[in-house]
C-alpha cells in the first residue's frame, strides 16, 4: 500500500466446510438414502444388519461433512474423516455383495446393460435419490442392490480421488500447527523492525 501499511492478510482460519458441494458428500447423500429404502424393502427392520447398514451409510455421509468442517483447524483430522468415511461405504459394499451372493443373485459386471445405465445417470442434472428411486424402490433386489453397489463404487472413487488431493495440500502446505509457526514468526519478524 502506497503509505507504507502492511498488505492485509488472509485471515489465520481459512475458509472450510462448503462439503454440499464435494461431488463425494452428494454422492454420499443418495447412497444413505437409497441405503434406507433398501434396507426398509429387503432386510428385516429387527435385523443388525439392517441397523450396520443404514450406519455405515450414515457415518459415509456425516464423516465427509465432519471433516470437511474440521479442515480449518486440522488437515490431519480431515484426512482421517474422510478415510473413515471411505472404509465406511468399503463396509457397506460388502454388505451389498453379501446380500447378493446369500441370496444367489448375481453382482453385475461393468458391462452389464442396466449396470451402464445407472453409472450414466451420474452425469444427470439436479441429481438426488430421485434420480436412481426407479431402481431402488420399483426394482426387484438384484437391481436395487447392484444400483446401490454402483452408487457405492462412484463414491469411493470420489473420496479415493479427494483423498490424494488432501494428502498433497498437506505434504505442500503443511497444517493448522504449521500455518500458526509460520504467522507467529512472521509477527515477531515485524515487531523487530
Amino acid at each position: 500500500m502506497a503509505d507504507g501499511q502492511d498488505k492485509p492478510r488472509p485471515g489465520l482460519i481459512p475458509a472450510h466446510g462448503g462439503y454440499q458441494e464435494l461431488k463425494s458428500y452428494q454422492n454420499s447423500e443418495i447412497v444413505y438414502d437409497a441405503t434406507v429404502r433398501f434396507c426398509d424393502r429387503f432386510v428385516d427392520r429387527r435385523s443388525r444388519t439392517h441397523d450396520q447398514m443404514v450406519q455405515a451409510a450414515r457415518s459415509g455421509k456425516q464423516n465427509i461433512a465432519e471433516g470437511s468442517m474440521a479442515s480449518a483447524t486440522s488437515k490431519k483430522t480431515e484426512l482421517k474423516l474422510v478415510n473413515v468415511a471411505r472404509a465406511s461405504l468399503e463396509e457397506l459394499l460388502l454388505d451389498f455383495e453379501d446380500f447378493l451372493r446369500q441370496r444367489g443373485l448375481t453382482v453385475w459386471g461393468k458391462d452389464h446393460a442396466t449396470a451402464q445405465a445407472v453409472r450414466k445417470l451420474a452425469y444427470a442434472q439436479n441429481r438426488s435419490y430421485t434420480t436412481y428411486k426407479p431402481y431402488v424402490e420399483d426394482s426387484p433386489p438384484e437391481v436395487a442392490a447392484n444400483t446401490l453397489i454402483c452408487l457405492i463404487n462412484q463414491t469411493n472413487y470420489l473420496l479415493d480421488q479427494q483423498l490424494r488431493q488432501l494428502e498433497r495440500q498437506f505434504l505442500e502446505e503443511g497444517g493448522f500447527t504449521e500455518k500458526l509457526y509460520r504467522v507467529r514468526s512472521e509477527a515477531r519478524k515485524r515487531g523487530r523492525t
